[in-house]
Parts: structure tokens; C-alpha cells; sequence
């Protein structure tokens, strides 16, 4: 599928963020566009991904027609195993995640503040059939990426001074990555700074979209 604009579409988002991943890492990907980066793992890197609905070691998603509807991941999509899958309940799962023995989470996000604050679990007003383990991964993983559209189906920015939504964690977002381009908070930087640009797009486009005080030298 092509882009009728700019940017990266959904699944060269979640190729960038594929990079991020080194060997040895265990991963955990949110629901929405961070579940395709399980198709994207770069060839050598070897990482364990792990569900909180009980489950270490999960493959790529199952081709038409060999899909086993009782192995789904965390977001209920239907999923593979791999000769080093586990399963177990989901206490364990979050005691993983609790003990910050995950080494990255990757997440969808409706709003990303400034200041690392992440608010991706509801919206006032609208009924959510719970808020899953996303408060447990900012808490608990060593880092954490929100990978998300730059902007809203209205066109107005999601990464904000402040997040306008209940929060689903502070300050606790190292990297940003959506359609436009790749924005990280490294060492000791309070600030997120622009890393890189997705191709055709300009830091004036992203000036126009953000409402958060991003560093663009």
C-alpha cells in the first residue's frame, strides 16, 4: 500500500522501530501499528517476545487459512509459536514485567507529552473493556517507545506540551516514533530531539504538526 503524502506508512513505522531492538532482548509490543514490528525483526538480531496474557517466545503472525484461534496474543490476534515458546498464567507474565526483566515495550499511544507522559489507554466517555497492562509496561520495562500517527484523523497533533487524556504513565517514554520522523530522550536530555526525518518530510511539516517543544538542531 502507497502514501498519497509524505512519511512512513504503518508498516515502515514499525520497520524504523524494529531497529531499535538489539540481540538478546526481551520485547513486549502493544496493540495497533507496535504488533507489526514482530514482522520486521532484522535479520541476526535475536529477541523474545513476550505477551502479558501469559506467553514467552511468540512467531509472526500465521498466513491465511493456519491461523489456531487459541494461541492470540495480549491484543487477541492469532499468532505462532516458536520451538522456544512458553506459556503460563498472566501473574507471572506481569511479575515479569514488574520486575523490569523486559527489556523494551513498544507502544501505540493517543497522546505524548514533552515531558515523556503517555496517555494511551482510554478516552472519557467512551466504554474500554479494561486498561490492560500498558500502566505495568511504562512502569517496569527498561525502555519504552511510543510508535503512533503523528496526528489525529482531524489533523490535530498527538505529541503535545501536555497530554489532555488520563494518563497511563509519567515521564516514561524514551523514544517517539510516528509517520513523520524518530524523536529520543537519550542519557540525561529532558527533551526530545529530532533524530531523523521519514522521506519527503520536512522539520518545517513537523514544527506545523507538534505542539510539544522538541529540540531540531
Amino acid at each position: 500500500m502507497t502514501r498519497d503524502r509524505n512519511g512512513w506508512d504503518r508498516n515502515q513505522m514499525a520497520a524504523r522501530a524494529a531497529k531499535e531492538l538489539q540481540d538478546g532482548f526481551y520485547v513486549n509490543l502493544g496493540i495497533g501499528i507496535p504488533t507489526l514490528v514482530a514482522n520486521h525483526i532484522p535479520d541476526g538480531v535475536d529477541v523474545t517476545l513476550q505477551s502479558e496474557n501469559g506467553m514467552l517466545g511468540m512467531g509472526p503472525f500465521p498466513f491465511a487459512g493456519e491461523e489456531d484461534a487459541d494461541l492470540i496474543n495480549a491484543g487477541k490476534q492469532t499468532i505462532t509459536t516458536l520451538p522456544k515458546s512458553s506459556f503460563f498464567d498472566s501473574a507471572t507474565s506481569f511479575s515479569m514485567i514488574r520486575g523490569g526483566h523486559i527489556d523494551l515495550s513498544i507502544l501505540g499511544a493517543m497522546e505524548v507529552a514533552e515531558n515523556g507522559d503517555i496517555a494511551n489507554w482510554m478516552i472519557p466517555g467512551k466504554m474500554v473493556k479494561g486498561m490492560g497492562g500498558a500502566m505495568d509496561l511504562v512502569a517496569g520495562v527498561k525502555r519504552c517507545i511510543a510508535l503512533f500517527d503523528h496526528t489525529n484523523k482531524r489533523g490535530e497533533p498527538k505529541f503535545l506540551k501536555s497530554c489532555t487524556l488520563p494518563l497511563t504513565g509519567q515521564n516514561c517514554i524514551d523514544m517517539v516514533i510516528t509517520d513523520l520522523g524518530v524523536f529520543a530522550r537519550e542519557g540525561d536530555q529532558k527533551r526530545f530531539r529530532l533524530k531523523e526525518l521519514a522521506p519527503g518530510v520536512t522539520v518545517d511539516e513537523i514544527k506545523s504538526k507538534t505542539e510539544a517543544d522538541v529540540v531540531y538542531s
